[in-house]
């Protein structure tokens, strides 16, 4: 076992490391000859990791991996969940309720239907058996005991991941007009369960999110310019 960027000086939380950069973990993994490597965020809520590849897992994988070897019966996620989740959820009978972008958000749900375990692509997991909250660590130790003997790369691997394109879109408003929301609907009906268009304003910032998903990156990333364009036109 290696520990690093394990030592904060109150001004480098984050800075090329942790679940926002996992690049430096990725080394570390690959030059070590490490089965799995942890990388967690700067208040430790959210936890990340990088398989013996190399190869970065996200919080959806994780979440899958964890549904299966938990055997729940329900899992909360966010509107950003991979289609590849949905669709090994329901190869398994696991019922997904669907939230709002946000940790809270995935909570609520979870306190709501009773459920025990949720989380969101960007490494919030949440796991209400003698939790009342996400905890990084904790995260992290039950995908270590949900591994039952194979590497995080074999367990990743059973989740399907659609590709995902996204873009911020800056605009003047970011309230959706019905034309560009129609548009949205009907392209999804196109895809009819192969793939997605999400439009959503950011909370926070002055622009308009944009994610297009699809069974290839090529097909992804067409959507997502053919929206954005359309959102520029519409709010820009």
């Amino acid at each position: 076992m290696r520990t690093v960027a394990a030592d904060p000086d109150g001004e480098n939380i984050n800075v090329g490391c942790g679940a926002t950069d996992l690049s430096l973990l990725q080394g570390v993994v690959m030059d070590g000859g490490f089965d799995l490597g942890i990388a967690f965020d700067g208040d430790g809520d959210r936890m990340l990791a990088v398989d013996g590849e190399g190869n970065a897992v996200d919080g959806d994988q994780i979440l899958a991996v964890l549904a299966l070897d938990l055997d729940v019966d329900l899992v909360a996620v966010t509107v950003m969940t991979n289609l590849g989740f949905h669709q090994l959820m329901g190869e398994h009978g696991i019922e997904v309720v669907v939230t709002d972008v946000g940790d809270r958000y995935v909570l609520e749900a979870l306190r709501e239907r009773d459920g025990l375990l949720g989380g969101e692509q960007s490494g919030h997991i949440i796991y209400l058996r003698d939790h009342v909250t996400g905890d990084g660590l904790a995260a992290a130790l039950l995908l270590c005991g949900a591994l039952k003997g194979r590497t995080l790369h074999e367990a990743a691997a059973l989740m399907p991941r659609y590709p995902q394109v996204q873009e911020n879109v800056p605009v003047a408003t970011r309230s959706l007009p019905s034309a560009l929301l129609g548009e949205v609907e009907r392209i999804n009906g196109e895809l009819a369960g192969d793939g997605r268009i999400l439009v959503r304003p950011s909370g926070t910032e002055p622009v308009v999110r944009v994610l297009a998903e699809a069974r290839d990156f090529q097909k992804a990333t067409q959507l997502c310019a053919s929206i954005s364009a359309l959102v520029r036109r519409e709010l820009g």
